[in-house]
């Protein structure tokens, strides 16, 4: 079966391949001559993914799944969800992300979080829907050199420190976007 992700990350493609049978290969967006930027328009979480896999399947035919993450920080109602990448602008910083929600929440106690990645798999002609959260809070201060985004500012729960102080391998197994993907690689393995 060869399954195209939504993706050019080639870590990302590297690490999923490596967790599926290999009865299962994946390709990126470049392997299927997808180079034009796919609009993520929508105003949750679930349907950018949702946008980016179904415009792999309806403009080039293809199985696929996407994902889409987001932070969501419960005294912000929910942002920046959806608007996490370009929080800050356009420009997609992490630095001014972080400093933007720091600032925002400079006068808050209530700093509980998450993580969410929503992964779509449009497959067979369905399409399945896989959620990993990742809970936890925002720290008063920036702390490591691990992982991207908003790693440094992000404690998850049960750590004493952020998702960019711990090793990859334990992010791998309790971040958000691991935990969905666990719930993608299980199904998957079943699918014949």
């Amino acid at each position: 079966m060869k399954l195209v992700f939504a993706s050019n990350n080639k870590n990302k493609i590297k690490e999923i391949q490596q967790l599926l049978p290999s009865t299962i290969e994946i390709v990126s967006l470049e392997d299927i001559g997808c180079h034009e930027e796919i609009p993520e328009t929508a105003d949750t979480i679930e349907g950018n993914a949702i946008l980016k896999a179904n415009y792999v399947t309806e403009k080039y035919g293809y199985d696929c799944f996407a994902d889409d993450t987001g932070l969501e920080v419960e005294a912000l109602n929910g942002a920046p969800g959806v608007y996490s990448a370009r929080y800050a602008g356009e420009q997609r910083s992490s630095e001014d992300n972080m400093d933007k929600l720091l600032e925002a929440l400079s006068d808050k106690s209530d700093r509980n979080a998450q993580f969410k990645t929503v992964i779509t798999l449009n497959i067979k002609g369905k399409q399945h829907l896989f959620t990993g959260i990742a809970q936890g809070q925002i720290t008063l201060a920036k702390a490591g050199t691990e992982g991207f985004g908003y790693d440094p500012i992000f404690q998850p729960e049960g750590y004493q420190e952020t998702f960019a102080e711990v090793s990859s391998a334990i992010k791998n197994q309790i971040s958000h976007r691991a935990k969905a993907t666990q719930l993608l690689i299980r199904f998957l393995k079943n699918e014949k």
